[in-house]
């Protein structure tokens, strides 16, 4: 089990050395020897496990995506993903981020939508200080990308919340410390994404293992447990097994869950890796038989009817009171870009206040917790001067975007600039909207916005306008998760230019605040509404 013939490249690369070797050969032969020096066996396969992709070289156009082979596109710099496990930072680490940001990353550092912070323009002669100075302070790029168990994501708000009952942050440290880095695991068929938590604030249905917090009749809290969620050109919601997972169970699934995947899961074509494919033959009740089986828990996991499904995923945006009296404030950076200058000056403001826990969000956003109520007004209006808003506007508040065509060599169209602009816009245009609609701007098919799940879904592609390509967008409409989890409907032929996002999203959002019933949210009208309305 595990190999199948043919080996694709990636696989045979992956039989051929344990890509975490590669952390040797960095620190011994490419840092001295400069981009120049590096394997491309080790350049576009291994470096993955220890967070490092090349970039795209700066002004190649999105119309070559796809067509030029990799070393054309490849930039001598690399994009660097820090790995944070339940997107916690405490004050050292969040000002040890800033500095590296700023010292070897161009002041570069965005907030992606799985809780880490990443940086670009890292040249391979930096890394290994790089490394010394997060791992001084507990943290790590291993294995945040490649096809190995990348962050776990967990609620930004564990541990202090007032309706959590559960809090799973000690499972999640646990996973990470022992088993980020087993080599008996860092050859899966493609990468594998956690979330576990009690609060509704991870988008479940999309990763290949959810524990979301449930409440048992007869065995009190715990977690129900999903199974082959994921997005990209085949969306596919995961599947619930039926089963109840105490927290102390919680590791210990995990791990067998990865197991299966391990050696199970499909690896003759990548495109059809991810554990969804495997769920998606097996079927959710195969799957937990296999589960309980003696080869991986071997017990019985206790049934659990299907709980009572969250309205919405929870943003934390605003000020919020913590079980301990204090509170956080949840604040929303456009499109999760930030720099290297504003963490460190948000590590000023966590200092003023003493606080000294920050957070991101799987929606791309940034908390500071521990903020003592007399002082709550006076934080929320310094870190509105840093451009941290704890109060945005409805399109400020949910908009997201992948890294885009400035940076990632499978994007098609701009989206970073494109998203701030696009806000900018609509926050003139249509002040007016009183419940956040969100807009997911990706630059390629592969969802990393999460494409279908968003209210508009934009994906990057080049259009023709007056017989000349640019860049621009098909739109899908009318996704969500949590009670309204669906995928986004495609309208026949709907794409718009870049230039026109704007006028298109003012004109559909116009329509439903028009045609809306009391309550209905934008999802709900985009499902029952004629696809002229779409146009």
């Amino acid at each position: 089990m595990g190999h199948r013939e043919p080996l694709n490249k990636n696989e045979q690369s992956k039989k051929d050395d344990n890509p975490l070797n590669v952390r040797q050969r960095i620190e011994g032969i490419y840092a001295h020897g400069g981009f120049d020096s590096i394997d491309p066996a080790d350049l576009r396969g291994r470096f993955r496990w220890w967070g490092l992709y090349t970039q795209r070289k700066p002004g190649i156009a999105g119309g070559k995506t796809g067509v030029l082979d990799e070393e054309e596109l490849d930039d001598k710099y690399f994009m660097m993903r820090v790995r944070m496990d339940g997107g916690q930072l405490d004050r050292e680490q969040l000002r040890t981020v800033a500095g590296i940001s700023r010292e070897f990353g161009r002041d570069t550092a965005d907030i992606t939508n799985r809780e880490n912070i990443q940086y670009h323009w890292i040249d391979v002669r930096d890394v290994p200080e790089i490394w010394r100075r997060l791992e001084s302070v507990g943290l790590d790029t291993q294995e945040a990308c490649g096809d190995c168990p990348r962050v776990v994501l967990g609620s930004p708000v564990a541990g202090v919340a007032v309706d959590e009952v559960i809090d799973a942050t000690p499972q999640i440290r646990e996973i990470h410390d022992r088993f980020i880095g087993d080599r008996s695991l860092s050859n899966l068929p493609r990468k594998f994404k956690s979330s576990i938590g009690w609060l509704p604030d991870s988008p479940w249905e999309i990763n290949d293992i959810s524990l979301v917090g449930a409440h048992h009749p007869e065995h009190g809290p715990g977690f129900d447990l999903w199974v082959g969620g994921g997005l990209s050109t085949n969306p596919m919601f995961a599947q619930r097994l039926g089963t109840w997972v105490s927290q102390d169970d919680v590791v210990d699934v995990w791990l067998n869950v990865v197991r299966i995947f391990r050696d199970w899961g499909y690896r003759r074509l990548r495109t059809r890796a991810r554990l969804k494919f495997l769920v998606k033959d097996w079927g959710a009740e195969k799957f937990r038989e296999v589960l309980e089986s003696e080869a991986y828990l071997g017990r019985r996991l206790p049934d659990l009817d299907e709980p009572q499904v969250p309205e919405k995923l929870l943003d934390h945006i605003g000020v919020h009171e913590q079980n301990d009296g204090k509170y956080f404030i949840g604040t929303a950076p456009v499109a999760g870009r930030v720099s290297g200058t504003l963490l460190g000056q948000l590590a000023d403001i966590a200092e003023k206040y003493g606080s000294d826990r920050v957070r991101t969000t799987p929606l791309q956003k940034i908390l500071l917790l521990d903020v003592p109520g007399d002082r709550v007004d006076e934080a929320v209006r310094d870190l509105r001067e840093i451009g941290l808003e704890a109060e945005p506007s409805p399109w400020r508040r949910a908009t997201m975007a992948c890294t885009g065509i400035q940076f990632c060599k499978l994007a098609i169209v701009d989206t970073k600039d494109r998203a701030r602009d696009l806000v900018d816009e609509l926050e003139k245009r249509v002040p007016e909207l009183d419940t956040p609609i969100t807009v997911n701007l990706n630059g390629c098919p592969n969802a990393c916005a999460r494409t279908q799940t968003g209210d508009i879904g934009l994906k990057g592609q080049l259009v023709t306008v007056d017989g000349q390509q640019v860049e621009g967008f098909q739109v899908h409409l009318g996704g969500g998760h949590a009670a309204a989890a669906s995928l986004g409907r495609k309208s026949r032929g709907l794409k718009v230019a870049s230039a026109d996002l704007g006028d298109y999203v003012e004109r559909v959002t116009r329509r439903y605040l028009a045609a809306r019933s009391q309550g209905e949210t934008f999802a709900q009208w985009v499902h029952r509404a004629d696809e002229a309305e779409f146009q």
